[in-house]
C-alpha cells in the first residue's frame, strides 16, 4: 500500500471544490491513478468523486462536477479513459496527469510501488499549487 501523501497548505481552500476523477483501469497505471485519488482524498487536497457516475450520465454527479471551482483527470494511459468520459459528459478539466507520461511504464503487475503513487500525488498537488 502507498504511503498517505501530505499537503502542508494553509491557504483556507475547501478540499470539497477540488474533485478528482482517477482511471482505474486494469494494468499498474491505472490502479496507481486510482490509488492516487484515494491518497489525496485521505489527505484532503480535493475529493474522489465517481467516474462511473459521469459515464452513466447521473444527473447530480454531472452537476455536482460542473459546479466544481477544480476538476483534477488522472489517467493511466494514452487511451484517456478518465478524460474522454468527463469531456463527453461536458465537464472541463483544470488539472490532468497521465501516469505513462511521468515515466511509469505500463503493465500487468498490480502490486503497486509507493514511490509512483506518490510521485503522481506530487505532480498533482503542484499543478494545483499545494505543496
Amino acid at each position: 500500500m502507498a504511503e498517505s501523501c501530505t499537503c502542508s497548505c494553509s491557504c483556507g481552500r475547501d478540499a470539497s471544490e477540488i474533485l478528482i476523477f482517477p482511471c482505474s483501469g486494469a494494468s499498474n497505471v491505472g490502479q496507481i491513478a486510482n490509488q492516487a485519488g484515494v491518497e489525496l482524498t485521505k489527505a484532503v487536497v480535493g475529493k474522489m468523486f465517481c467516474l462511473a457516475g459521469i459515464g452513466a450520465h447521473v444527473g447530480s454527479f454531472v452537476e455536482s462536477a460542473k459546479g466544481a471551482k477544480r476538476i483534477v483527470a488522472i489517467d493511466g494511459c494514452p487511451v484517456q479513459c478518465a478524460k474522454k468520459t468527463l469531456e463527453h459528459a461536458g465537464v472541463t478539466i483544470t488539472d490532468y496527469v497521465v501516469v505513462t507520461e511521468e515515466g511509469i511504464d505500463k503493465n500487468r503487475n498490480l502490486n503497486l510501488a509507493a514511490e509512483d503513487v506518490n510521485k503522481i500525488c506530487t505532480k498533482i498537488r503542484a499543478s494545483l499549487g499545494i505543496s
